[in-house]
């Protein structure tokens, strides 16, 4: 008997919606503290905060996908994830969320892309439905390419 394919992913709630996240990708979930701010910066790029020796973009999710044009602060989260593109300058970023995020396990038939891709924002790849519940998944090779070009990081 086959065991059903099951990934954990972390239903992360940011402003105005969800990101749906694979567990594998996330580092750590920080209490917000304001970050450095970064000359120049786009309104979604928060700036960057110190942890575990670097310097880490903050990104408002919901500012750069279109979702919301303020972020709370107050009791806010910040989830640290793995950046996926291989530069050595930005091994890691970081997202803007609200509260602490739920782990969740998906198999392939609780999870509906809803097709509305025709009309996507930037660092959006899909919009999903899991279990009554509609989520974005992120493009993080996208927002990491975003984030290099706000800052300027050519890769090493």
């Amino acid at each position: 008997m086959s065991m059903p394919n099951e990934i954990r992913a972390l239903m992360i709630t940011v402003t105005n919606g969800r990101v749906l996240l694979p567990n594998a990708a996330v580092t750590e979930i920080l209490s917000f503290s304001t970050p450095d701010a970064v000359e120049d910066a786009p309104a979604w790029l928060l700036g960057r905060m110190r942890w575990r020796g670097w310097r880490v973009p903050l990104v408002s999710f919901s500012r750069l996908a279109g979702l919301a044009s303020k972020e709370a602060e107050r009791n806010a989260k910040v989830t640290v994830v793995k950046a996926m593109g291989g530069n050595p300058r930005m091994p890691y970023l970081a997202i803007m969320a609200q509260g602490f995020p739920r782990l969740t396990n998906i198999s392939q038939d609780a999870l509906i892309v809803t097709g509305e891709e025709e009309f996507k924002s930037p660092g959006v790849m899909h919009t999903v439905i899991l279990r009554d519940d509609s989520a974005i998944v992120p493009d993080l090779f996208q927002i990491e390419a975003l984030i290099n070009d706000a800052l300027n990081l050519a890769p090493a």
